[in-house]
């Protein structure tokens, strides 16, 4: 979540691989989480001073699990097998650097001998990429007819405008604990990667109005929330007057430029730049910030102009971007929260909206039938965290319930049914009668009326704002399935009759639809889903066998098993949520503390008749 909320703010990003590790399971996530916001990258080599650094098996990780063209502008300098600089490939150089300034002054010198041969056929490597991509490169070779001589200008050129076009990635190496490479990094990121003013052409349409979108929320003791804000065209002041493209109206109090963990105060932020804004109390991650909502409006008119030119891509592109939120992950377990006592019952409601606020991958619920508030995150320790933030921020002692594991529920075949409800309330008789489908399958439109004539003579009978509250009730109640309360996927409702006696309420409306789709439940077949996770675990090659053994006791599929090195065995395995309890605790007691797990949410699976009877039992707690 962290990073999703990060890439929301950024022009480039910089990925880090362990070079002793190679690309691992993480890396291919953020990866991945990059490409959905096509943002050019430069990748850094870390740890190359490791006994088993492999820089050639990263280059080779690269290309085979991210299926990119990494240009390496940089190699490894050995002395007596110890990483001791590196070769700058482009300019044939050698950069040291001075370890009693702990890195901070490096020196160049020029290669000679194998090194400087080396750097040579690298660096030809490098232009006949770059040749077969950028065509002013490829008309320069032709011209001279050598690719020797090329000025360094020129292929820093190429290489910019291919990473801008993300069609390669220029790789970095170096040992950034102790300062080695870390300059040359960053000269990388000023040769390389895009200025503010090269992206984000589709907020051109606000022209030098205001624009920004909140990146994170914050909360500091002091200042209170603080919302960090990308500024995207025009600039901001402290005290100015600011709308969502909600509607919501608010004032900025004070803006901060945030340096690491210090804030310092200024009067305004720049096109380009990122504040912390003190003062806004209902922003949330994703929220479109703008001087007032005509300018968004003339934003607007002015895409429809350009999408009725043809240029539709653009237009999708505006809306994605101006509108869609930060992509959220849904949650994998849930556990009930509760205060010591029902005096702490407000205090608590207010942390976790703050909370929330801070991390939307953070669900906050209540469920009527318990009378309980649900949690819902993205695993043990996510929960664990959140309730030590309430102790130590919020001074509250809140007791978590036992984990739930977020299962789904789905059906195997339509259910029909139909349900009367009537009760008097205030000397007024409310009656509903109903009947309706609900489909194992998603339509369009999750609500549908049957189309035949009988229904369709007794639906237009039907007012627009009471069908509204049917609705409402009808998709509120699908989020509870009837097995475990699981949410309902892939449903849909048709609905066949509808009958509301004169003078019956909205909410009473409501509420007799979600009674409807409990009572056609109730009766229906359904099947348990329950979250698979993707597991990636490294690990010495005499322990595979023994994790292998424990992975299937656990009902998981091996995937891929491939060795990284001489002594070490990488295996990717689909595994059931349930089966994986304190997991990495067991790699490490079968490894002796020498085996990694990373793992990350890959879907959901159906459960077979043995499995789902005991994920009940387990739910109630008899087992």
């Amino acid at each position: 979540m962290e990073v999703e909320q990060s890439l929301a703010a950024v022009d480039g990003t910089i990925v880090i691989l362990d070079g002793s590790a190679g690309v691992e399971a993480q890396t291919i996530t953020v990866w991945n989480q990059a490409d959905r916001h096509k943002l050019p990258r430069l990748i850094f080599v870390n740890k190359m001073d490791k006994d088993n650094a492999d820089f050639e098996g990263c280059l080779q990780d690269l290309e085979k699990k991210l299926d990119i063209i990494p240009l390496p502008l940089q190699l490894p300098f050995f002395e007596r097998e110890k990483f001791t600089g590196v070769i700058d490939v482009l300019t044939g150089t050698h950069v040291v650097w001075d370890k009693s300034t702990n890195g901070r002054i490096y020196k160049r010198a020029p290669l000679s001998g194998d090194h400087l041969l080396e750097s040579q056929r690298k660096r030809n490597a490098i232009i006949d990429i770059l040749s077969g991509i950028d065509d002013d490169l490829a008309k320069v070779i032709i011209e001279t007819d050598s690719m020797e001589n090329l000025p360094n200008d020129l292929v820093q050129a190429a290489i910019r405008a291919c990473t801008l076009k993300q069609q390669i990635v220029p790789v970095f190496l170096g040992a950034a604990y102790k300062n080695v490479g870390v300059q040359l990094l960053m000269d990388g990121v000023l040769k390389f990667l895009p200025a503010p003013n090269e992206r984000n052409h589709f907020y051109d349409s606000f022209g030098s109005e205001f624009v920004g979108k909140v990146s994170k929320v914050t909360h500091d003791k002091q200042r209170g929330p603080l919302s960090l804000i990308r500024v995207f065209r025009g600039n901001v002041k402290k005290g100015a007057k600011i709308v969502t493209h909600k509607g919501v109206t608010e004032t900025i109090q004070r803006i901060y430029a945030p340096l690491a963990d210090e804030y310092r105060e200024v009067t305004a932020i720049e096109a380009g730049n990122i504040g912390l804004c003190a003062g806004l109390k209902s922003t949330v991650t994703g929220d479109l910030i703008i001087p007032n909502i005509s300018i968004l409006r003339k934003a607007i008119s002015k895409l429809s102009t350009s999408e009725k030119n043809g240029n539709d891509d653009l237009n999708e592109e505006f809306a994605q971007k101006l509108f869609l939120h930060t992509t959220i992950p849904e949650p994998v377990f849930f556990c009930s929260i509760e205060p010591p006592s029902s005096a702490y019952q407000a205090a608590l409601d207010t942390a976790l909206k703050e909370i929330q606020r801070e991390d939307p991958s953070l669900k906050v619920l209540f469920d009527e039938t318990t009378m309980q508030t649900v949690l819902g995150g993205m695993g043990k320790l996510h929960l664990e965290i959140i309730k030590s933030r309430i102790l130590t921020e919020y001074k509250i002692d809140v007791d978590l319930g036992p984990l739930q594991i977020a299962y789904k529920e789905t059906l195997e075949e339509p259910c029909r049914g139909s349900w009367t409800a009537e009760k008097e309330i205030a000397g007024h008789r409310q009656s509903v009668r109903m009947e309706l489908t609900i489909h194992g399958k998603v339509y369009e439109d999750r609500f549908r009326l049957d189309n035949s004539p009988e229904a369709q003579e007794n639906l237009r009978l039907i007012r627009p704002k009471q069908m509204s509250f049917v609705k409402k009730g009808v998709l509120a109640a699908l989020e509870r399935g009837p097995k475990l309360g699981g949410q309902l996927t892939d449903a849909a409702i048709t609905l066949h009759q509808l009958v509301i006696g004169k003078g019956t309420a909205d909410t009473f409306i409501m509420a007799a639809a979600a009674q409807c789709i409990r009572h056609v439940l109730s009766t229906a077949k359904c099947r348990l889903m329950e979250p698979l996770m993707l597991l990636e675990i490294v690990m010495p090659a005499e322990y595979l066998n023994a994790i292998q053994a424990d992975l299937n006791r656990r009902r998981c599929t091996v995937l891929e098993v491939r060795s990284r090195g001489n002594h070490r065995k990488v295996l990717r395995a689909n595994a059931p949520l349930a089966e994986l309890d304190d997991y990495s605790s067991e790699v490490r007691c079968i490894s002796s503390g020498t085996a990694s797990v990373s793992m990350e949410p890959n879907g959901y699976e159906l459960l077979n008749a043995t499995d789902e009877a005991s994920a009940i039992r387990r739910a109630h707690g008899l087992e």
